[in-house]
């Protein structure tokens, strides 16, 4: 009887016996529960029947529609309300002047009041007025002292209209505490709401304040008509109450994780069908630019609604045969894959691994069977080659090579019949089994990712995005005018206290509290008929020097430099030739541009030339390509000193521009309305492509590419998961089994992972330490154990 194995062998066997962890199998699984669920979201999502009757992209468009409308309004309202504080404090800080004399020049600067007033405080007297009569009595006098005592509030007139009343107090040394008040409709500065669009103001309750544009029942009226106000009226009232109810939410928790952009609340909402339109309507809360920030407009709790009625898309019929098709290419290519994998990789190793433990228990008996490829013929070989020297056929002739590699000596030759040469290496390996994998995966994912269902230039773009592009950018184009203007009207009212006899100390109070107040400045400063600087507030001034800052009251100074130098001046009465200079901050002006679903805004000057944008650019470079700057000339704006014809205003141009694969919805508007900001003949110019838009075509589009996409991620994350764990320890572990089946005892064999390579690796690691016993001429080398005789 042989003797019994060592203590260390049952430990070993144990450990082989214990069950598997990873390995082979679950990399191999995994993959085809992800391609069996990748076959079902393929029959079910490609060519699905059917689309939404307003696509989202419109919906989205009503949103970003209101959210300009909400920012144009806080901005308004904010504006207002910094010019009476900011006028009061230079009134208060002057000689004593008459109240008609304030609200004079309250009006001159301002002519947005529709009233405005002053107030004793203390016996609450009316000392001076202009407009439209106010509700003086519906102020709280003994309030005005308290914590947002000066805070604009909403009133109700007798005749149901609302009003906006901003105030200020007047406050000098010595002299009765005066409130200045002023009076404002809910307007929407520079929106241009469209044909048929409402845009309407709502409160905290619901109730609809005010409203701009949509239909109104004209004298003489037909029944239709005045039928079809009062279903709009109704529509309006319904979408104020949801908008109301979504406005209660916190922003941060009314945004999709990761969204930006507007800081309040928004979204869209679709309403009742008629006649083939269907209403629907974007709202906005009223929020402050930054984040967490309240001013005095986001403290009134205003909702801006904007409603349009659409036309509805007919029902467009999908093609769900080729996702079915789809589905069963994916089915048939990767049960081929799966296939391949269990019967050129998983089974071939299964049997290693059976064939080595029954090597490592003693059962030589039985020829090893091996595979025909790959690492696995190759461990399967030295598993043969180790069984027949367990069996003491070349025991001598592999003694004799250890020494020899020891001493240095050249192998001797074998003598023939004594032992069988090393097998030739198979010339595929795991590896290429697993590329060829790959390529039966890819080649279904690649057609899905470069050419099924491309949307191209043929995408169907509604009419009602072409016409919110263009009134976008008109929009846009306003609120630049607008901000140019009002910078303006700052140095104007900044110049009527600057009389004859000011001081230098007296002029730079002025002009920092003109700074303070404005972030569209860079720096303010007042200079003489010989370009002095008298006093300044802020940065450096740029100006050259013997350049009449008067000639224009806002201008492009310098078009050479790395950006836009523009200056706004004001002539100071009662002083010949000083003026009031201020240079606007450029990032001031970008920043106004930059409104989510616009793409790409640019303005120009009178020979296109580009000014400012919403990213990044080169100062004074021309527009991208030919079709945008004919789109710009197309506004009627100067060129080469040629104007627009006679009787013919510029007006904002929206089109849809078609070029081979590509689509790109384009808008210009000139800077068309009167103001300071009108003789510099700017024109904003705005385009994005189509394929960003979320219409039916791109969405099938994104889809397709999303599964072709899924499609290699699971092929290239399971194949990569079976080469690192198994693919790579086995070639390793082939190397090292020739090397042991050659004659190298020394080298411990190591298991990387607990699973079947490793498995084979302990048994390999086992047979190493018999033969190693059996050359120290153990009691129990070379003789068969008695499980392997015959």
């Amino acid at each position: 009887m042989p003797a019994p194995p060592p203590k260390r062998w049952h430990t070993a066997r144990r450990r082989a016996d214990m069950s598997l962890l990873g390995g082979i199998r679950p990399p191999i699984a995994v993959l085809s529960i992800l391609l069996l669920a990748l076959t079902g979201v393929t029959a079910l999502t490609l060519g699905r029947v059917g689309h939404d009757r307003v696509p989202q992209a419109v919906l989205t468009s009503q949103q970003h529609f209101a959210e300009d409308g909400a920012i144009a309004l806080r901005a308004s309202i904010d504006a207002s309300a910094a010019a009476m504080t900011r006028t009061a404090a230079l009134f208060g800080t002057a000689d004593p002047v008459p109240a008609d004399a304030v609200l004079d020049k309250v009006g001159d600067l301002r002519q947005k009041w529709l009233g405005t007033a002053v107030v004793d405080v203390t016996s609450g007297r009316l000392l001076a007025a202009r407009g439209e009569n106010l509700p003086l009595n519906a102020i709280d006098r003994a309030g005005l002292t308290g914590e947002n005592g000066l805070a604009p509030r909403l009133v109700r007139l007798p005749g149901g209209e609302t009003r906006l009343l901003s105030f200020a107090l007047l406050d000098r040394p010595g002299e009765p505490k005066k409130l200045l008040v002023a009076s404002r409709g809910l307007t929407f500065p520079g929106v241009s709401p469209g044909g048929s669009r409402t845009l309407a103001v709502i409160d905290p309750q619901g109730r609809v304040l005010s409203q701009n544009g949509g239909p109104e029942p004209a004298q003489g009226a037909s029944a239709r008509q005045r039928d079809e106000c009062a279903r709009s009226g109704k529509q309006l009232k319904a979408f104020a109450a949801y908008a109301t109810e979504k406005a209660k939410q916190h922003p941060l928790k009314a945004k999709e994780p990761g969204s930006g952009g507007f800081q309040g609340v928004s979204g869209s909402v679709t309403g009742d069908a008629d006649r083939g339109h269907r209403a629907i309507a974007g709202y906005a809360t009223l929020a402050a630019h930054q984040p967490g920030e309240a001013t005095a407009a986001t403290g009134l709790g205003l909702t801006v609604v904007a409603t349009v009625k659409v036309p509805e898309a007919p029902a467009a019929a999908g093609r769900p045969v080729f996702g079915l098709l789809a589905a069963a290419a994916l089915l048939l290519t990767g049960g081929l894959t799966v296939a391949l994998l269990l019967g050129t990789v998983q089974r071939p190793l299964l049997n290693l691994f059976r064939e080595s433990r029954r090597l490592a228990r003693g059962d030589l008996a039985r020829p090893v069977s091996a595979p025909k490829y790959g690492e696995a013929a190759r461990i399967g070989g030295a598993l043969e080659r180790l069984r027949r020297q367990l069996l003491g056929e070349a025991a001598e002739q592999d003694r004799q090579t250890e020494q020899d590699r020891q001493t240095g000596q050249a192998e001797p030759a074998r003598q023939p019949g004594t032992s069988r040469p090393r097998p030739a290496r198979p010339r595929f390996g795991t590896r290429t089994l697993l590329a060829v994998c790959g390529v039966l995966l890819l080649a279904w994912s690649a057609p899905l990712l470069l050419l099924f269902n491309r949307a191209g230039g043929s995408v169907d773009v509604p009419q009602q995005i072409v016409d919110d592009q263009r009134e976008r950018t008109a929009t846009l184009t306003d609120r630049m005018r607008l901000t140019l203007s009002e910078g303006h009207a700052e140095l104007v009212a900044a110049a009527s206290h600057l009389g004859g006899g000011t001081k230098p100390a007296r002029m730079t109070e002025v002009l920092q509290r003109t700074m303070a107040d404005n972030l569209r400045y860079t720096s303010v400063y007042v200079v003489d008929a010989g370009g002095r600087v008298l006093a300044r507030a802020g940065g450096e001034p740029h100006s050259p020097k013997g350049n009449d800052p008067a000639t224009a009251p806002i201008r492009v100074v310098d078009d050479q430099g790395k950006e836009p130098l523009i200056t706004a001046a004001a002539k100071v009465a009662g002083r010949r030739g000083v003026t009031v200079v201020g240079e606007f901050r450029i990032e001031f002006l970008n920043s106004i541009l930059r409104r989510p679903g616009l793409g790409v805004v640019r303005v120009v000057d009178a020979e296109r030339r580009v000014v400012a944008g919403n990213t990044g650019y080169l100062a004074f470079e021309p527009l991208p390509d030919s079709r945008m700057d004919a789109l710009a000339e197309a506004t009627g704006q100067k060129r080469n000193g040629a104007r627009q014809k006679p009787g013919k205003s510029p007006v904002p141009t929206g089109v849809l521009l078609r070029d081979g694969d590509e689509t790109r919805i384009a808008a210009a508007a000139p800077f068309a309305d009167g103001g300071a900001a009108k003789p510099l003949s700017w024109t904003a110019v705005s385009w994005q492509p189509a394929s960003g838009l979320a219409l039916a075509e791109n969405d099938l589009e994104n889809i397709t590419v999303l599964t072709g996409l899924l499609g290699i991620t699971a092929a290239a994350a399971c194949l990569g998961w079976l080469h690192i764990v198994v693919v790579r320890p086995l070639r390793a572990l082939a190397d090292r089994a020739e090397a042991l089946a050659d004659g190298d005892r020394r080298t411990v064999l190591y298991p990387t992972h607990h699973d079947e390579v490793g498995a084979v690796a302990r048994s390999l690691e086992l047979i190493r330490q018999q033969l190693s016993e059996q050359g120290q001429g153990h009691p129990h080398d070379g003789a068969t154990p008695s499980a392997g005789r015959n």
